[in-house]
């Protein structure tokens, strides 16, 4: 089949399939893709945290290094969730060379953010962390992880940032790959290297870079290669601001999200080291891998509905750009549903996962029920947020990513312990305090720009 036929044939399947039809099955994958990303970190954290004698301290020690690391997945997603979304609107209009120019354009950006980032965090590591909440008890760990886990940051923002030009394609099968061999390479060398080897936190993170190789590896093979619909090409790899100012608009959004989950963790980290200790913060590293459960696989969803919604956007046809964002919304709020019964009802279960210190168990089971009350309504806040970035509404999507975090969250880390006597719970209850009211104005605002918006783009489009 010629390249312009397969362009064609996704045409087709984008703009006339059953939504349904079409979202599970782009979907599935990237749900996959995502649950199985997040073992990454999470089968990491499983091990360290069962390590004899250190297990607890060296489990809070890496911890400390996930804002690190959440910032330079950021990265990727600035670029992945600007350029993806273009890319697919352009292919839309019928326009490939701008959908290869965004590709290109956001290949070489991902290794400019990657040589930057490593070079910041080989040289100013040790003060970060130590910054970011780490003790005198922990500092060792968390030095240990991260100076090997940057080297490889070329390849996380391969793997992540590229792997969505996959998917926007409609490859779902092959993008949900990329990340199946990677994580299984992960879970296969972890226990080798922690255990076997006897290299501890060392040989977890030199699992997760080398499995991050083998992913971006793959991405690299399939989008230079003859069955993508759009590919990288050297003539579109000098960076052009006219390409990229457009995508850095859009993903600075779920930038920001990420990012600013970097500083949330920040604020947590230094928060709970003031009020409960090394414990605390330990409690909060196995709440995050629990948010990360939650999470990966609504960021799974978003995937699956961005190039129905975005496409169909392209092409005018906002009665299936509709139907799109309402399933998704659907799914993820029935989803957060299950998560938040099954926190409130065996927190223990979680828990135990990571650590079988019984201190630390028991406050992780107090703070899960506190910290993650509202989580019931992150489906509206994902699913509605991550149609205006679908739709390519920069500054809609900007403004409610602050919303959430910066204007809310972080503050009221501060705020309600002063209006406690127990401090530790006046940290964990600001999270579900932002979550519910973020959800709740995310839903009015998208319902109030989609009345007439969508009916404007149609009419423009048409």
């Amino acid at each position: 089949m010629s390249e312009r036929a397969k362009t064609q044939k996704r045409k087709q399947d984008l703009g006339s399939d059953p939504i349904g039809k079409l979202m599970f099955s782009l979907a599935v994958p990237a749900i996959t893709a995502q649950v199985v990303n997040m073992l990454y970190n999470i089968v990491d954290r499983i091990y360290i945290g069962h390590i004899p004698d250190i297990g607890p301290a060296a489990l809070t020690g890496v911890g400390v290094c996930f804002p690190i690391i959440i910032l330079i997945m950021a990265f990727s997603s600035l670029v992945a969730m600007g350029g993806a979304p273009q890319a697919a609107i352009a292919m839309g209009e019928g326009d490939q060379d701008k959908a290869e120019r965004i590709l290109g354009n956001c290949f070489s950006t991902l290794l400019a953010f990657a040589v930057t980032l490593t070079a910041v965090f080989l040289l100013f590591g040790d003060p970060v962390l130590r910054a970011f909440g780490a003790s005198e008890n922990t500092i060792s760990y968390a030095n240990d992880y991260l100076r090997i886990y940057v080297m490889g940051t070329v390849f996380v923002q391969i793997a992540l940032g590229m792997n969505m030009f996959i998917t926007t394609q409609g490859f779902a099968t092959v993008s949900m790959l990329t990340v199946v061999i990677g994580a299984a390479l992960n879970i296969a060398l972890d226990p080798l290297f922690i255990f076997v080897f006897h290299m501890g936190v060392k040989g977890a993170a030199w699992a997760t870079i080398l499995s991050q190789g083998v992913s971006a590896v793959w991405v690299l093979r399939f989008l230079l290669g003859k069955k993508t619909v759009i590919r990288i090409k050297k003539e579109n790899l000098p960076v052009r601001w006219g390409v990229m100012l457009p995508v850095l608009a859009l993903g600075v959004s779920p930038f920001i999200m990420q990012s600013t989950e970097s500083l949330l963790s920040v604020a947590l980290n230094t928060s709970l080291l003031k009020y409960g200790g090394d414990t605390a913060v330990g409690a909060y590293t196995v709440i995050a891998s629990v948010m990360q459960i939650v999470n990966l696989p609504m960021q799974g969803l978003c995937q699956g509905a961005q190039p129905i919604t975005s496409f169909n956007y392209g092409a005018g046809r906002m009665d299936r750009v509709k139907s799109s964002v309402r399933l998704l919304v659907t799914c993820t709020c029935v989803f957060c549903g299950a998560s938040w019964a099954a926190v409130m009802l065996v927190p223990q279960v979680f828990a135990g996962l990571f650590t079988s210190d019984q201190s630390l168990m028991e406050m992780t089971i107090w703070a899960a029920r506190i910290f993650l009350f509202g989580i019931f309504a992150f489906g509206a806040q994902m699913g509605f947020q991550q149609s205006f970035v679908a739709l390519g509404q920069a500054k809609a999507s900007l403004l409610l990513a602050l919303l959430r975090k910066i204007v809310l969250l972080i503050p009221l880390i501060y705020i309600m312990p002063l209006f406690f006597e127990n401090k530790l719970f006046g940290v964990f209850v600001a999270e579900p305090i932002a979550d519910i009211t973020a959800a709740a104005v995310t839903t009015v605002s998208f319902l109030v720009w989609a009345r007439k918006g969508l009916k404007t783009a149609g009419q423009s489009r048409s």
